[in-house]
């Protein structure tokens, strides 16, 4: 009897689909349902992530089980290797939510100062960046510029992905990289995960 008043009051807090995507508990779309710690917004039909920076990012999927969803990184705008989240810094995560960036993700940073040259990311002409820039049509507008690649680390504390005018100014992710496979096939997006609820 209490497991299934358990799943019923579980069913009953979860959101409603957002378009065709479920959105599980303790994600919500609404103040009626979900957890509001764990906020998403619906917009017609669309599933997004708010940033800190008030920019929405599109949801590609969600996986309940291992408490993470991964969402769709900025698009580089073709003439300049800009993302369309430059002006505002790149992607930041409010510190005092339960979201931040899993270790999962290969961040390729692109239309770097040479500054960065300075930090410990692989910057050499075999970066995964090149091949990139030389195979997807997005990354083409980075060709022949400064660009490096790395693993996000895995602190349950990494909150932003920065990209800024004066140092680079465009970024990539893709989950889970698989180096030997062609760019082509790399899972695009950046996971996030929450701290589940207890």
């Amino acid at each position: 009897m209490f497991i299934l008043l358990v799943a019923h009051l579980s069913a009953l807090d979860q959101c409603s689909k957002c378009g065709k995507m479920e959105v599980p508990y303790p994600l919500s779309t609404a103040d009626n349902c979900g957890d509001s710690n764990y906020r998403v917004y619906c917009n017609n039909g669309t599933l997004e992530f708010l940033s800190q920076q008030k920019s929405y990012y599109k949801i590609l999927s969600i996986d309940a089980n291992a408490s993470r969803l991964i969402i769709r990184p900025p698009e580089i705008e073709k003439k300049k290797c800009y993302s369309s989240d430059v002006m505002v810094g790149g992607l930041k995560i409010n510190e005092a939510s339960p979201f931040n960036i899993s270790k999962r993700n290969t961040v390729m940073l692109f239309n770097c100062s040479k500054d960065i040259l300075k930090s410990p990311l692989n910057c050499s002409s075999n970066s995964l960046c090149r091949q990139y820039e030389e195979k997807i049509k997005e990354g083409k507008s980075c060709r022949n510029t400064l660009c490096c690649t790395f693993l996000k680390d895995a602190s349950m504390t990494s909150h932003f992905i920065r990209v800024r005018v004066g140092g680079c100014t465009a970024y990539t992710s893709v989950v889970e990289l698989k180096a030997s496979d062609p760019p082509t096939s790399w899972n695009y997006g950046i996971e996030l995960q929450w701290i589940p609820l207890n």
